[in-house]
């Protein structure tokens, strides 16, 4: 099976760039662990920089209601600008999982990569 995300890559890439020209925090942590690096690469070597995530997991999408894997990641009103870091904390977990994030100050130093 291919990944839901990339199925419509054109599509994937027009929502990563207005994401990006938006310019909004971290829509996991509300911005508790700085500005994303949108200039940075997206991996971990960046802990900041910038990813796109379904507020509701693709992988459970059939407890929001979408009628495919594709649905969810393609709609709009399901797709948030976060931290590299704070995406790969969150997993496939939901909204109650933001609360534990922030609690939990990781050692990140916000500097020069």
């Amino acid at each position: 099976m291919t990944n839901p995300r990339y199925a419509n890559g054109a599509l994937r890439r027009k929502h990563r760039a207005r994401l990006r020209a938006m310019g909004c925090e971290c829509g996991i942590c509300k911005g508790r662990f700085g500005p994303i690096h949108y200039d940075e690469p997206s991996d971990s070597a960046h802990p900041l920089s910038f990813v796109v995530d379904e507020i509701h997991p693709v992988s459970r999408w059939r407890e929001f209601g979408y009628d495919s894997p594709r649905q969810a990641a393609e709609d709009w009103n399901n797709l948030q600008a976060a931290h590299y870091f704070c995406n790969a904390q969150k997993s496939n977990k939901t909204e109650d999982f933001r609360q534990k994030i922030i609690r939990k100050a990781p050692k990140i130093k916000d500097g020069d990569w």
